[in-house]
């Protein structure tokens, strides 16, 4: 079965019949094939119309994964990560892969997400040379975004992904341009000279926090907390982040001390960035929060924030 043209599959999801057991089983090889499969191959990656190319090599052995990824386009750049800890970088990769660390990336659980999301089986499929098969990942409310994965058939890992929005329009794609399954070369994972040596604290994730939220969406549970200096004050920052196993998203709060400020909200592709102010009994506090989730679902949980000591509305 051919797939659709994406202008018409987020519509169609809902009329099609749901092949779930096949989707399921896909779902399955997805979450076991990621930390099982060597690889290497280029892809493209599109975010509000801006597009990048990356060569990435992964070599599994032994229990061991390690991944190198270099961008392609514009001065090089370049990561190393060992079972996903950084080994080193380009100085202006190291504080984005930092942050991403900071997430203690969630494990796919295809039986926990179908709570959230319907797993259906859309299609056959062709990327970089491969067949694949579709699938839709259709969220069952309103407070996160869909995706359309094209799973490689013989690795089951994704060839694509596409990041869509409630009315079907593409908010991030991922696609391999080429992909070649199998082991990597020690010399292929070998960075290059500007890739600088850079030392991760590793610590444990922890679940505990000065502040909570009244509401969340379902399926949304505190991943981790901590407390970091503000880049623009004296002030300490509180962080919470929040996921659902496949959607993520954090929360900032920072006192604010008779500051004034304005409330705010911007969207980049499929990140959002709502800043409200809220009142507690310490004096105004503002909230940021950051994800890969709608705006009007961002402003709800902003809006939420309490501290832990204030009794929880009803």
């Amino acid at each position: 079965m051919r797939v659709l043209p994406l202008y018409v599959v987020m519509g169609g999801w809902l009329s099609m019949p749901a092949l779930a057991a096949d989707a399921g089983s896909w779902m399955e090889r997805l979450a076991a094939a990621e930390q099982k499969q060597s690889y290497t191959g280029t892809f493209v990656y599109e975010r509000n119309g801006s597009f990048s190319s990356h060569a990435v090599w992964q070599q599994v052995e032994e229990g061991q994964v390690q991944e190198r990824l270099l961008q392609l386009d514009g001065a090089p750049a370049e990561v190393l990560l060992v079972n996903g800890q950084m080994q080193c970088a380009t100085d202006d990769l190291a504080a984005q892969v930092r942050e991403a660390q900071a997430w203690h990336g969630q494990r796919l659980d295809p039986k926990a997400l179908s709570e959230w999301y319907e797993f259906r089986e859309i299609g056959d499929s062709r990327v970089a040379g491969r067949p694949a098969v579709a699938l839709a990942v259709v969220p069952k409310d309103q407070h996160r975004y869909g995706f359309e994965l094209h799973l490689d058939q013989d690795t089951a890992l994704p060839l694509k992904s596409l990041m869509l929005n409630e009315k079907g329009q593409l908010l991030e794609r991922f696609q391999f341009t080429q992909f070649t399954a199998g082991s990597v070369s020690a010399e292929q994972l070998k960075p290059g000279a500007d890739c600088n040596p850079v030392t991760v604290n590793r610590r444990e994730a922890n679940p505990t926090s000065p502040w909570r939220s009244d509401w969340l969406p379902s399926g949304f549970t505190l991943l981790d907390a901590n407390e970091r200096p503000s880049p623009a004050s004296s002030e300490t920052v509180s962080w919470l982040s929040y996921g659902d196993g496949l959607a993520k998203f954090s929360v900032f709060l920072e006192p604010l001390r008779g500051a004034l400020v304005e409330d705010a909200r911007s969207q980049m592709g499929p990140t959002v960035a709502v800043s409200k102010r809220i009142s507690t009994a310490d004096g105004d506090v503002m909230v940021t929060v950051v994800g890969e989730i709608p705006l009007g679902t961002a402003e709800r949980v902003a809006l939420s924030m309490r501290a832990s000591s204030e009794q929880a509305q009803r």
